[in-house]
């Protein structure tokens, strides 16, 4: 039960967390937000690899920044700044 909880808790800050998840930088400073390309390029990578850190927006860049190497390829191109 404690871990359904977790999860729900986790759910809940997704809107939080969604906008937050392309706070690097991708180029633009309007890009702080991240297209929706973006957002749905890395929204698995947050919660396999960093979902520990929702929703503290600046952990979540530096977790996924940190495991880059298993980023999936789209993400991974969110970060070289080839999908926007």
């Amino acid at each position: 039960m404690i871990r359904r909880a977790a999860f729900a808790n986790r759910l809940r800050s997704l809107p939080v967390v969604l906008p937050a998840l392309l706070v690097f930088n991708v180029g633009t400073a309007s890009a702080e937000d991240g297209t929706f390309a973006q957002r749905r390029a890395c929204k698995p990578d947050v919660f396999r690899l960093c979902g520990e850190f929702i929703p503290d927006r600046a952990a979540i860049t530096d977790c996924l920044k940190r495991n880059r190497p298993r980023l999936n390829p789209d993400c991974r191109a969110v970060f070289d700044g080839k999908l926007r």
